[in-house]
């Protein structure tokens, strides 16, 4: 099995495994559809750790709207009477006026958080330095994981305008939004490896050879956005131990300029008449008056 450490730019993001025999079209699918459900992960827990702190989403025309004006303006959150966390809620504001307030209690606000750092460890960019393969299961096992722990502290579920829910529907709307722009369309990813395009034409053998054990570093890009930058020769990790050499060196050189180069002269080593007056014998003549 081919061993991809996939990139995006050059941050790391996943390991995954394919044999050499792989179609690049399957492949490249495979490793955007990882990279998107990573990306979904990522924005549920967000929207979840928001959940557990402040309560559900506020309906779309009393967001930003503070309590004055959405009793004058005689709005009502209707979901928010259906929507009731298990066990009661406890009110905290939301500053941002996103949420109504009415957040999980104690015990089933860690359920969310728990299962959130479950879920972030499964889809975590450490699993590339632990040297696990993040695979489209293990990422639908953190999607169902957090969706369990939604159902558990919200059992009538979330109003069907929440992110969480839409998310879990496939229902988001990312339009405009930075998460958005992160997002790589199966039908428009590309691979590249060592400055080349892995055209989804040819097979990944036709570019790394018939060597199953051979491990390749891998950028996903979006069709039209050129070509990734190259790896840089040493990582960055060796450049800071090449300054801390170099640094190093240069203090010594500038220690040993600081010295006086008459210095050694008065060492007994840098007599040229030693030898001489060894054989003369007179070798250890001091004078001194009498």
């Amino acid at each position: 099995m081919v061993l991809l450490h996939v990139k995006r730019g050059d941050e790391s993001q996943f390991l995954l495994q394919a044999p050499g025999s792989t179609e690049l079209e399957e492949l490249t699918v495979q490793v955007a559809r990882v990279y998107n459900g990573r990306l979904k992960v990522q924005r549920l827990c967000s929207e979840m750790e928001e959940l557990a702190e402040h309560g559900i989403f506020l309906p779309p025309n009393m967001q930003g709207l503070t309590d004055d004006q959405i009793e004058e303006l005689k709005l009502k959150d209707e979901w928010g009477e259906k929507c009731v966390p298990s066990g009661g809620a406890v009110f905290k504001k939301d500053d941002i006026g996103r949420r109504n307030g009415q957040a999980p209690n104690e015990k089933m606000k860690q359920v969310l958080k728990k299962t959130i750092e479950e879920a972030k460890a499964i889809i975590s960019k450490k699993q590339v330095e632990a040297g696990v393969c993040v695979t489209m299961e293990m990422v639908k096992d953190a999607l169902d994981q957090l969706r369990g722990a939604v159902m558990i502290v919200y059992p009538m579920g979330l109003p069907p305008y929440d992110p969480i829910r839409m998310e879990f529907e496939n229902k988001e709307d990312l339009s405009g939004t930075q998460a958005g722009l992160n997002v790589i369309k199966e039908s428009e990813a590309q691979l590249w490896w060592a400055a080349k395009e892995l055209r989804r034409t040819k097979k990944l053998s036709d570019y790394v050879g018939k060597n199953e054990k051979t491990k390749i570093i891998a950028k996903i890009q979006q069709r039209g956005q050129g070509a990734p930058a190259r790896e840089p020769i040493i990582s960055s990790e060796e450049q800071k131990q090449l300054m801390l050499f170099y640094h190093r060196r240069q203090e010594e050189l500038k220690r040993l300029e600081e010295n006086d180069d008459d210095a050694c002269l008065n060492s007994p080593w840098a007599d040229n008449t030693a030898l001489k007056r060894h054989f003369h014998g007179v070798k250890d003549i001091k004078w001194r008056p009498r």
